[in-house]
């Protein structure tokens, strides 16, 4: 690994041991180089708006967040049209997102994105090895949906298990707004690595209309608990059904009660919403003699201030210390031989 990529490790890590029982973290948001993509009047809201890292950190600070995750916006990101010319420019807005990571040290959490669509399944590969050995990424994200791929074709698979011989963590854009990311896809994926943590984000939702999402919100509850190694990042999705799939965690105990996070999704969401209504929604869990669910008033102290941080950054900041901790030793391991 590049020097800069383990002292960017160093330094996170650090930070997130120190603090990881009072972090709240959102852990899903979008950076982008307005340099590279010039933002639009601000008057004419647009699905996706470009945001640069000062921004997001403003709009963190609004929302009483610490921390957030953030990756490339697939909506600022411009593909030319052939495979190598779009693998740079992807390239290249990884690289904005290892600039946010040094530039905030202690407020973002920089990760990566691949596409073996249009990249092809070489430079996906290719982009996977340069997000954990160059920028230092524990998290690599692909997007079916907008790329339009199914999460378990083979090429896919070829990509994670890349991912994961690299030591870092497949991610995926996990929605009811196309018909590529199916539950039972998403199974697949894990059980590939079944050791091996995987991460579904949106759980199901995304941009898909409420009735649309129905059947695969049910789904994705269910699968996620007989599955412990898939992760689930609440972000675009209905806040009944986060409460719903709160409480089925909750009660479902270790692993599961770890493997759930909340996020925004911005600049597709704003932080402030998200972040008040989480909060919320835990003060609400936590007043058990008025909580209208019988699951609720029947145990009273199932949720209390330690639970209710875990979710909202404890959880993910455990999953990355331990994500890195993996990376370090796979990284390691493989200068050895």
């Amino acid at each position: 690994m590049q020097p800069q990529a383990l002292e960017h490790i160093r330094r996170l890590t650090q930070h997130l041991a120190s603090n990881e029982d009072r972090l709240t973290i959102d852990a899903d948001t979008h950076a982008t180089d307005l340099a590279r993509y010039p933002r639009r009047p601000v008057a004419h809201y647009y699905h996706g708006r470009a945001l640069p890292a000062e921004d997001l950190v403003a709009e963190m600070d609004m929302a009483a967040v610490s921390m957030a995750n953030t990756w490339q916006n697939p909506a600022c990101t411009e593909y030319p049209g052939g495979e190598d010319e779009n693998a740079e420019s992807l390239l290249e807005a990884n690289r904005y997102i290892a600039w946010c990571g040094r530039q905030y040290p202690d407020r973002f959490i920089p990760s990566g994105w691949t596409d073996p669509k249009a990249c092809g399944v070489a430079n996906a590969c290719r982009i996977a090895e340069a997000c954990v050995r160059e920028f230092g990424f524990v998290l690599v994200k692909m997007n079916p949906a907008q790329n339009q791929f199914p999460i378990d074709s083979p090429d896919v698979l070829r990509v994670v298990d890349r991912i994961v011989e690299l030591g870092a963590i497949p991610v995926f854009h996990y929605g009811a707004d196309s018909p590529f990311t199916p539950a039972s896809g998403l199974e697949q994926v894990a059980l590939r690595h079944p050791e091996h943590p995987v991460v579904g984000v949106h759980m199901g939702g995304g941009g898909a209309a409420f009735m649309d999402a129905e059947e695969l919100y049910h789904r994705s509850r269910e699968l996620g608990l007989r599955r412990p190694n898939i992760r689930f990042i609440f972000s675009a999705k209905r806040d009944t059904h986060i409460e719903e799939a709160l409480i089925a965690y909750q009660l479902a105990g270790p692993p599961f009660c770890h493997n759930l996070f909340c996020g925004s999704d911005a600049p597709y969401g704003r932080m402030s919403w998200n972040f008040g209504g989480f909060r919320l929604m835990f003060e609400t869990l936590m007043d058990a003699r008025r909580h209208p669910d019988p699951r609720i008033r029947g145990n009273p102290g199932l949720f209390d201030e330690c639970a209710a941080r875990n979710y909202l950054g404890g959880n993910f900041a455990r999953m990355i210390l331990r994500g890195y901790e993996h990376l370090l030793k796979v990284q390691q391991a493989a200068v050895a031989v």
